[in-house]
């Protein structure tokens, strides 16, 4: 299982939001390039950034902030937030990022999924995030009635290579993260997932490693290492060495 720290880009400020909510953020870094290499150099293996305003606008939004990662950095990385055409997914991926991250298009058009899968095979992952268990889109403003797994089982076949499962309500809360309903969605689907959503110390980290045997491959941290109630650097090697 693999540690994946993230960069929440609003208004090209790293940030991190209460339950998705735009108003509730708290700004943690002016220069997100410089906070990328940061988490490079603590130990992360692979960079989650989320364009938060373009989750929320349907377009890229932190152009500028999302080059300038790329560019400082060295470990692979995936971005998410307002995808919703193969033009950039494109531009992405020829910039230099490994993965590009389809969350609200999924929901609404599957085939798009499917399409973007053939286009460009292992640098497609899904994000579903839920809310009691429901899909929430749109920078999850908006709650659907579609349940998370079924959408997960929807997208089996299409060649995605991983589901970002998020459960809103743990989400920036240091809660710890949705362990039953994580292992739930991984048991249903062949896709691996990475876990997402209120983890915030080692025993979080403990605890998700019980579950990787059911395809848990990953975990995105944010607030919790931004505030230091967890260390990037332990929890990286703690889940390198598989100890739970």
């Amino acid at each position: 299982m693999i540690i994946l720290p993230a960069i929440d880009l609003k208004d090209g400020h790293c940030v991190r939001l209460e339950q998705g909510l735009m108003e509730k953020d708290t700004v943690y870094h002016d220069d997100p390039a410089a906070q990328a290499l940061i988490w490079q150099q603590q130990g992360g293996e692979y960079l989650h950034i989320v364009d938060l305003d373009g989750a929320f606008a349907g377009v890229p939004k932190n152009g500028a902030a999302i080059e300038a990662i790329v560019k400082a950095i060295d470990i692979p990385c995936e971005i998410g937030g307002g995808i919703r055409d193969m033009a950039t997914i494109e531009a992405y991926l020829a910039l230099g990022v490994d993965r590009v991250i389809l969350g609200t298009i999924a929901k609404e058009q599957p085939e798009f999924v499917a399409e973007a899968c053939r286009a460009f095979p292992g640098r497609i992952v899904v994000g579903i995030d839920a809310k009691n268990g429901l899909v929430a889109v749109r920078g999850w403003a908006d709650v659907t009635e579609k349940t998370a797994t079924d959408l997960a089982k929807e997208l089996e076949g299409f060649g995605v290579e991983a589901i970002i499962y998020t459960d809103i309500s743990r989400d920036g809360m240091m809660q710890g993260p949705n362990i039953e309903a994580t292992k739930a969605l991984a048991e249903a689907i062949s896709i691996p997932v990475i876990a997402s959503g209120g983890v915030s110390s080692l025993d979080d980290i403990r605890r998700l490693l019980t579950i990787e045997a059911t395809g848990v491959t990953g975990v995105i941290t944010g607030k919790a290492i931004y505030t230091g109630s967890l260390d990037l650097r332990e929890a990286v090697e703690l889940a390198k060495s598989g100890q739970r």
